[in-house]
């Protein structure tokens, strides 16, 4: 009698192709999944689904762990000691590099028992088109060193990664107390070169107010991960959330996801502080007039929902004379970030023939004169 094989885990997702039973991928370019083995491809069972079906879930019933337990899920990650990311891998995966910073990482058997993710944005562009947006936006900088560049042309395939990300909900009432000031000129007569002359000198009125306003907030997006700077996830933006699908594990077959590591939270205070930038905003324009005061803006926030999603992004991280570069590409428009590198001979030449065309114009001004 042959050997039973062990059963497949609940949370582990396999796609075999039903042509040659090799494991199929979701390819961005067709937008179905792939098997690289004999070329067979087969829809997405429920892609193009409405966005109506992804339902928000209560705040305060997850800070309570009141959640149902369908929310819930158990992944295997690994932390990077190096970087700090958390990254799920397949349980037959034992040892891999990073693809936050191509630090060298071995796995352990570590569980994390997390909220599930309720919707992503699958990635429209495919790794080819990810890396020749990388590489344009690298041949842009001049000051780059060309051996990055062209390390960075040859170097191994980017890593295409569903980056977690929170959104909230919430209606808001805020009463505020300020001053709206009111511009009116006053005419004085001043000395000018020894004669007198007349200006028009601005000043400002200014009449106490309070009042109401109030604002429902949908989908304030906050990264639920640290292991990439914010000035490059926030470079990416904007996304166009439009684009979600409800989730369902065969968008990340082939690709990775990152575990959040900013809790729920902690993840609403930032989107409070977007929030309260946007409430003052709507304040300064209900107070009116030429100038605003804001003194006090009390919010009162009811009905707050959120979700987990997962947004696509395309990484490179590089090691180049003992430094690491980290690319990112947003894998549904294709717009680049990353850290910025500089070639210390292409700036001192620059400096150079700054000074040279200094001093050749300072020569032809010195014989003009």
């Amino acid at each position: 009698m042959p050997p039973t094989q062990p059963p497949v885990p609940e949370h582990i997702h396999r796609f075999p192709c039903d042509a040659c039973g090799a494991d199929m991928r979701y390819d961005p370019a067709g937008r179905r999944m792939l098997c690289d083995h004999c070329g067979n491809e087969t829809p997405i069972d429920g892609a193009g689904r409405s966005t109506q079906a992804i339902r928000e879930l209560d705040f305060r019933a997850a800070l309570e762990a009141r959640l149902p337990e369908a929310e819930m899920a158990e992944a295997r990650i690994v932390h990077c000691t190096n970087c700090g990311a958390d990254v799920e891998f397949d349980a037959d995966l034992h040892a891999a590099k990073c693809p936050f910073c191509a630090s060298p990482v071995v796995t352990d058997t570590g569980r994390s028992r997390q909220i599930k993710p309720r919707a992503l944005v699958p990635f429209a562009l495919d790794e080819p088109a990810a890396r020749k947006a990388m590489t344009g936006w690298l041949g842009r900088l001049w000051f780059a060193p060309d051996g990055l560049k062209e390390y960075a042309r040859k170097g191994r395939r980017m890593q295409g990664i569903y980056v977690p990300f929170w959104t909230y909900d919430a209606d808001t009432a805020s009463h505020y107390r300020g001053e709206r000031g009111t511009v009116y000129y006053e005419t004085r007569t001043v000395m000018r070169d020894g004669k007198r002359a007349e200006v028009r000198v601005a000043r400002v009125s200014w009449t106490p107010v309070a009042g109401r306003v109030a604002r429902a907030f949908d989908d304030v997006l906050v990264l639920a991960a640290a292991s990439l700077p914010r000035r490059h996830t926030d470079a990416l933006a904007p996304w166009d959330l439009s684009g979600l699908e409800p989730y369902t594990p065969a968008y990340l077959a082939g690709f990775r996801a990152e575990s959040y590591t900013v809790t729920l939270e902690d993840g609403f205070a930032q989107a409070r502080a977007v929030m309260d930038r946007t409430i003052e905003r709507d304040v300064k324009f209900d107070i009116g007039g030429d100038r605003q005061r804001v003194h006090a803006i009390d919010t009162e926030i009811a009905d707050v929902t959120f979700k987990h999603i997962l947004l696509p992004v395309w990484l490179a991280a590089y090691k180049f004379r003992g430094k690491t570069y980290r690319f990112v590409v947003n894998g549904q428009t294709g717009k680049v970030s990353g850290e910025r590198p500089w070639s210390a001979w292409k700036i001192a030449l620059a400096v150079t023939l700054g000074l040279i065309a200094a001093a050749v114009a300072g020569y032809f001004a010195a014989q003009g004169q």
